[in-house]
């Protein structure tokens, strides 16, 4: 009995998400990039070279990717056509190359803007990573998840920026192998103001 009545709810679940609204199907046509910003924050941004494994990333990334200094941190710009599961959180990236990721509270910014925010650690070095994604109609979020659901939902639409910042909380050491913070971020971080929350 306890199984006819999954079924018959089941149904009609089912029944019931055939006349939800879903959105469109979205255009195939991308939107005119506006081009990367020369400052952030009021600092000039100086371009830092991508790597080839970035590179090939970006080939098949439903918009554009950048990576850039301040001389104090790295910041990652990223400007997204489509809702995509490419588009994926900073931590997996530190994760995978070896990194010990630790969840930090969500922060906030002298401009009432909410960020992510982990601490990566491996082999001496630590990371502060800070991340968060905007439309131009005033949508905000602070971990991917929640954007990509509320874009593929309908109720954002691109195209959107996601910017990620890596402030490092202790001395640089060389760049080692796989380490997804470049060696250009490695100089620069030793004249870092570190904190601007």
């Amino acid at each position: 009995m306890r199984g006819l009545a999954f079924y018959i709810v089941s149904c009609v679940i089912a029944v019931v998400m055939l006349y939800l609204p879903w959105p469109t199907a979205l255009p195939d046509e991308q939107p005119e990039f506006p081009g990367w910003p020369s400052e952030y924050e009021g600092s000039d941004l100086r371009s830092l070279d991508v790597s080839q494994r970035e590179r090939a990333f970006e080939a098949q990334f439903p918009g554009k990717m950048a990576k850039f200094t301040d001389g104090g941190r790295i910041i990652i710009l990223r400007w997204v056509t489509k809702p995509t599961r490419k588009l994926h959180p900073a931590s997996d990236c530190f994760k995978a190359v070896g990194y010990r990721v630790r969840p930090n509270n969500i922060k906030m910014d002298g401009h009432g803007n909410a960020w992510g925010s982990f601490q990566g650690t491996r082999s001496g070095e630590s990371f502060s990573v800070y991340e968060r994604i905007h439309d131009s109609s005033g949508g905000k979020w602070t971990d991917v998840s929640s954007w990509y659901w509320a874009a593929i939902l309908g109720r954002t639409s691109g195209p959107w920026w996601a910017v990620t910042l890596i402030e490092s909380d202790s001395n640089p050491v060389p760049p080692s192998a796989g380490n997804p913070v470049s060696s250009d971020y490695q100089v620069a971080v030793r004249r870092t103001d570190r904190r601007r929350w």
